[in-house]
C-alpha cells in the first residue's frame, strides 16, 4: 500500500544508523512509478551539528568525525522542493524553484534507495545521502556537484558511509543518459507543480520524528 496524498510523512537521511536531517514532507502521489512529496518553505527540519553549531559541510571531515553531534531544528529557508523517489533506483531528483514558485532546475539526489516504514501515527522514508549529485539546468544542461566532498570522504573509509565509490558513480551515469535523453522526469513533468493551498506548513516536528532507522537489506 502506498502512502495517500497529502499525508504527512519525514524523509530522514541516515549516516551509520543515526539521523543527518529529518524533514517533512507532504505526498504529492505514490505509485508504480515512485513517491513524489513536496517540502514547503518554512518548514521545521532538523540538521546534524557539531557541539558549536557548526554543519559537517563546514569544516574538513577529519574535523568532523571528531567531534560529537546533535540535530538542530530550523525552519527550511528556501523556495519549496518537489522530490521524487523513483521504485528501485538509488537516486531521487529534486524539482528547484525560484523566490516566485518558478520552475529553476532538477537536482540529482544519489543516495541509497528510500526504506519505507510506517508506524501508523507516522511514517517516512530512509536513505543514506551519498553526497555526490548533479545539477540539471532546464535545458537539460548537467553537471557533477560536491565531487570534492565525495572525494574527502572516501579518504576515510572507517567513517563514511559511502560503502562503493562506483557504485555511486556508475548510478550517475545511468542517470546523465536519461537527462540526456530528456526521458522522465527530465522530460518536463511536474515542471509547474504547485502545492495544494489546503496543506498546512509543519511549523514542529511530528511525534516519533527520531525513531530509529529503518532496517537496511545488505545487497
Amino acid at each position: 500500500m502506498g502512502f495517500a496524498t497529502g499525508r504527512l510523512i519525514v524523509h530522514r537521511n541516515v549516516r551509520h544508523d543515526r539521523l543527518g536531517w529529518v524533514r517533512p514532507a507532504r505526498v504529492v502521489s505514490d505509485d508504480e512509478r515512485g513517491l513524489l512529496v513536496w517540502i514547503e518553505r518554512g518548514t521545521v527540519v532538523a540538521s546534524e551539528v557539531s557541539a558549536d553549531g557548526r554543519g559537517m559541510r563546514s569544516m574538513p571531515f577529519a574535523e568532523w568525525i571528531s567531534l560529537s553531534y546533535g540535530l538542530r531544528e530550523h525552519p527550511w529557508a528556501g523556495p519549496g522542493v518537489l522530490k521524487f523517489h523513483p521504485v528501485g533506483a538509488d537516486h531521487s531528483v529534486w524539482w528547484f524553484h525560484d523566490a516566485a514558485g518558478r520552475f529553476a532546475n532538477w537536482y540529482v539526489n544519489l543516495e541509497e534507495r528510500a526504506v519505507r516504514w510506517d508506524d501508523g501515527d507516522l511514517a517516512g522514508i530512509d536513505v543514506v545521502d551519498q553526497d555526490l549529485d548533479i545539477v540539471v539546468d532546464p535545458d537539460r544542461t548537467w553537471r557533477w556537484k560536491d565531487e570534492d566532498e565525495f572525494t574527502e570522504r572516501l579518504a576515510f573509509p572507517d567513517h563514511y558511509w559511502v560503502r562503493d565509490e562506483s557504485a555511486v558513480r556508475d548510478e550517475g551515469w545511468r542517470v546523465v543518459k536519461q537527462i540526456e535523453a530528456g526521458e522522465f522526469p527530465f522530460d518536463g513533468t511536474w515542471t509547474d507543480f504547485r502545492p495544494d493551498p489546503a496543506w498546512e506548513t509543519p511549523t514542529t516536528l511530528p511525534a516519533g520524528w527520531n525513531r530509529p532507522a529503518a532496517a537496511r537489506v545488505s545487497p
